[in-house]
Order: structure tokens, then C-alpha cells, then sequence
């Protein structure tokens, strides 16, 4: 039950301001709770594919999913987060927890770099369907599968970045189709992950019962904060659960 409760507070805040927080949940499963840390990246991983899935449905009833770069993107990346659950196992957890609030700080520096990303017009030279989109696209779906399962982490920012800058979405498509690619990254890492025994099924429905909870409620009162204040939330949330992990 605390374990809902303190879950339930972590969803109001990343469904206020718009994060996926699978580093947070990492950080407060091993600092707060005591698991050990593989444990808590394959639960925040196999959590991460259920909420994206709720995302992905929602894009692509607003229509605002590039279906082929997700289906390449994600599709590709799966394979790659399968491979890196595997890795995941032959890191220490003193070592990969350093690794992972390492990455941690990294996605925050480029939400930065996405946030300042505001045009909407795509770019036509590198938009089109041809060769080079459809290498960028494989090439995108290894580097941010691998580090999804590899380090457990949400690889939002990096995914949004990498299609707005090598296949020329623009932000909002960008934003809508990472939800799409996520989706099977997360799945395979999770999988790979429980084939590790690194994945609590009775933990996984504990946590997503809180965060869901809290991300639907909190999301409620997005509208009436300003740009600002949700970009700023944006940005240091990953630099918080970095600090946590690191406690």
C-alpha cells in the first residue's frame, strides 16, 4: 500500500507535466524501497509499455503518428532493447546504477535541446522515403532500443530529437510517433528482462496501479500551468531522479 500511495504521488507530477518517469521509478524502488536495481529498471521498463500504450492510442486517433518511422523506428528498436536487457545483466549494480543517472542527465540536456526545437515544418531533404531515411530510421531504433534496455530508462528525448533531426517530423508528429515507438522497445526490453528474472510481476501491477492513478488525475491540471513551468518540469525531473539514484 505505500508503495501505491508513493506511486500515486510520482504519477500526479509526471502526468502534470507531461514526463514518462521511469527514471524516477527506478530511483525511489531502489533508494526508497530497497529492491535491487536491475529489479527496478525491468519493472519500470515493462510499466513504460503499458502507459505508452495508452499514448499511442491517443496519437493515432488525433493522427498525429507517422506510422512507417514508428513502426521502423520501433520495430528496430525492439531488437536492440531485447539485446540490451541482456547486457544490462552483466553490468554490477553499483556500476550501472552510476551509468544510469549518467543517462539520466544526458536525456535532460536534450529535452532542452527538443524543447528549443519549435518548428512544425518538416525537413524535406531528409523526409523523404528514400534510402538514407529508412538507414537513419534503422540506425535511430538500435541506438535508443539498445539504451532503453540496457539502462531501463525512458528514451523519449532522444527518440523525438533523433526523428525530428535525421527523418524530418516536425515536434508535435515527432512527439506523437515516439509514443508508437516506445511501445515495442518497452515490450521487448520487459520481456528480456523477465527472462532474466529481473521483472516483479506483483511489484509491476503495484507501481502501475499508483502511477496510472496519479498520471490520469494529474494530467487534469496540465492545462492550467504555464509553458514555462512544464518545460522547466520537463528538464529537471530526469536531473532529480539522477540525484536520488545516486543517494
Amino acid at each position: 500500500m505505500l508503495i501505491i500511495m508513493v506511486m500515486l504521488l510520482v504519477g500526479l507530477l509526471l502526468g502534470f507535466i507531461g514526463a514518462g518517469g521511469s527514471g524516477f521509478m527506478i530511483a525511489i524502488l531502489t533508494v526508497g524501497f530497497g529492491y535491487p536495481v536491475h529489479t527496478a529498471m525491468g519493472t519500470a521498463l515493462a510499466a513504460m509499455m503499458f502507459t505508452s500504450l495508452s499514448g499511442t492510442v491517443s496519437q493515432l486517433r488525433q493522427k498525429n503518428t507517422d506510422l512507417t518511422s514508428g513502426l521502423v523506428v520501433g520495430l528496430t528498436g525492439a531488437i536492440a532493447s531485447w539485446l540490451g536487457s541482456g547486457v544490462a545483466f552483466s553490468i554490477s549494480p553499483s556500476h550501472i546504477t552510476w551509468f544510469t543517472a549518467a543517462m539520466l542527465v544526458l536525456s535532460s540536456i536534450v529535452l532542452w535541446v527538443r524543447v528549443t526545437l519549435t518548428s512544425e515544418q518538416p525537413s524535406t531533404a531528409v523526409g523523404k522515403r528514400d534510402l538514407r531515411y529508412f538507414l537513419c530510421a534503422v540506425a535511430l531504433g538500435l541506438v535508443t532500443g539498445f539504451l532503453t534496455g540496457t539502462f531501463g530508462i525512458g528514451s523519449t528525448p532522444f527518440i523525438q530529437v533523433g526523428l525530428m533531426l535525421l527523418l524530418g517530423l516536425g515536434m508535435r508528429t515527432a512527439a506523437g510517433t515516439s509514443m508508437l515507438v516506445i511501445l515495442p522497445i518497452a515490450a521487448a526490453g520487459g520481456l528480456g528482462y523477465y527472462g532474466e528474472g529481473g521483472l516483479d510481476l506483483h511489484l509491476l501491477v503495484t507501481v502501475l496501479v499508483g502511477t496510472m492513478t496519479g498520471s490520469y488525475i494529474g494530467a487534469r491540471f496540465t492545462k492550467h500551468a504555464s509553458a514555462k513551468l512544464l518545460k522547466t518540469g520537463m528538464i529537471a525531473t530526469p536531473i532529480a531522479a539522477a540525484c536520488l539514484l545516486l543517494l
